[in-house]
């Protein structure tokens, strides 16, 4: 006789709304779950298309034909949606976790030392910060590689490098920074084809233009204030780049995810 775990009932919080965490909450979505994801009020998400936090703007998105609506308190957490609830965690709306079957950190801060997992029956962390055994009850890595996406049950996953991944030859490039603090201002939009020195944005009078030919995958939500040499966008040199499909590593990660919710809790009893 075997025992299968009810996903529906389970409450799986994801903190964070960006790219990895958004294909975290497709892959589970996809697989039955109901997950909830919070986020902040006014989030620097860099590929909003793909991304769940959007909906704390434009209040409702859709990635992949999943809907995400974004839930103003009071909020309950009701497994039975067909959509991804999404929910403010600040200072002055605190989220509250009591009563989550698994919580999944995936804001990507790397570094948590003074930010500790709520209470849960399973702890997952994704990427560098996390220590499994010690913080969280596994950690998947994020790097790129043999190992993208696999359960750590113990121990660390692979270091923060600062550089994005080589992707038709192009590194760090692909990654552009406001020049100075201020607000951004759009001059193109995701999705757009460029040519190198095509103007990308505005922050105050300086201008951030493309540093070669390539599709703008990524760019921040306009009026926004950013710091200067903060992560504003990116751009990606493939021509049939799409930028509306949650992305591979995403997936991968989220796969990860799946594997170590699924190997936590689905427990088969033999009969004698």
């Amino acid at each position: 006789m075997s025992t299968f775990l009810n996903i529906r009932d389970m409450v799986v919080v994801i903190r964070g709304g960006g790219d990895l965490a958004s294909g975290i909450a497709c892959r589970l979505f996809e697989s039955g779950f109901r997950p909830i994801m919070t986020e902040l009020e006014k989030p620097k998400t860099v590929r909003r298309t793909v991304s769940f936090s959007s909906a704390v703007f434009e209040k409702e998105v859709v990635i992949e034909g999943i809907k995400g609506i974004f839930e103003d308190y009071p909020f309950s957490k009701d497994c039975s949606k067909n959509y991804i609830p999404v929910v403010l965690d600040t200072k002055e709306k605190p989220f509250d976790f009591i009563g989550a079957d698994v919580i999944v950190d995936a804001r990507m801060l790397k570094d948590l030392r003074n930010d500790k997992f709520p209470p849960a029956s399973l702890k997952i962390g994704i990427g560098p910060g996390f220590d499994a055994g010690v913080d969280c009850d596994f950690v998947i890595e994020t790097n790129r590689g043999i190992d993208l996406g696999r359960k750590i049950e113990n121990g660390k996953p692979e270091k923060d490098t600062g550089i994005p991944g080589i992707i038709a030859g192009k590194g760090a490039e692909r990654v552009f920074r406001s020049p100075a603090e201020g607000t951004i201002i759009h001059d193109c939009k995701i999705g757009d084809l460029l040519e190198e020195g095509d103007l990308i944005a505005h922050i105050g009078d300086l201008e951030v233009r493309a540093p070669f030919k390539g599709k703008i995958r990524g760019l921040i939500s306009e009026g926004v204030f950013v710091k200067k040499n903060e992560k504003i966008g990116d751009i990606d040199p493939r021509e049939n780049v799409n930028c509306f499909l949650v992305s591979d590593k995403a997936r991968a990660i989220g796969g990860g995810v799946l594997e170590a919710i699924l190997s936590h809790f689905c427990v088969y009893f033999k009969k004698d």
